[in-house]
């Protein structure tokens, strides 16, 4: 059965060490964001960013690992579908945590496609790889090429979600305080018009 499966496992060395030193290479962007976030001085909190800045540098060592593991010269394939499941199984687990701070964090009201990219699309990934894990000794092909699209998918969402928060931070958040700071100077004037009115009343 090894010798019929290992070259199945060794055509894919070239796409994990493509896949696995972008993962590295991406997972310092998000302490460029991290840092651009400090210098705007956007507000946040430490369970905001444990919801959505986190889980973007653990989906990055993750698609590394990952690439680490099917790259790795296994005696055995059950052992590298051991090591696969530990890690789908360990992931699902982070997912879970991660959606129990989504929804606790109140320093941001996540939509639709914050929902997707941080909590749905990471899911689906991990859940592919624990099943791809389970099959890989039956039908190391298609279980292979299931691991490989939920690497890329990992890759794809953490790219997707630090430039979101990078656009979020730089465009749309001054924005809203923007808008905030207008509302607020809009009020103030309008106070400020019906105080002479309310003396006035008073007065006669």
């Amino acid at each position: 059965m090894q010798e019929a499966t290992a070259p199945a496992i060794a055509a894919w060395e070239s796409f994990y060490v493509i896949v696995g030193s972008s993962a590295a290479a991406l997972t310092g962007l998000m302490f460029v964001v991290i840092t651009l976030i400090r210098d705007v001085r956007a507000p946040s909190s430490p369970q905001t960013l444990a919801a959505f800045g986190s889980p973007t540098v653990v989906h990055f060592c993750l698609a590394l690992l990952v690439s680490a593991i099917l790259s790795a010269p296994w005696r055995e394939l059950a052992s590298a579908a051991l090591a696969l499941g530990a890690v789908g199984i360990g992931a699902l687990i982070y997912e879970m945590i991660v959606l129990r701070r989504t929804r606790s964090q109140t320093g941001y009201t996540p939509v639709l496609e914050d929902w997707l990219w941080h909590v749905v699309f990471p899911f689906a990934a991990y859940t592919m790889i624990t099943v791809a894990a389970f099959e890989l000794v039956r039908h190391p092909t298609p279980a292979l090429f299931a691991v490989a699209a939920a690497t890329v998918l990992l890759v794809f969402t953490g790219i997707h979600n630090a430039w979101d928060t990078v656009t979020y931070v730089t465009v749309d958040l001054p924005r809203q305080q923007q808008q905030q700071q207008q509302q607020q100077q809009r009020s103030v004037d309008e106070a400020a018009a019906v105080a002479p009115l309310s003396s006035g009343e008073s007065g006669a």
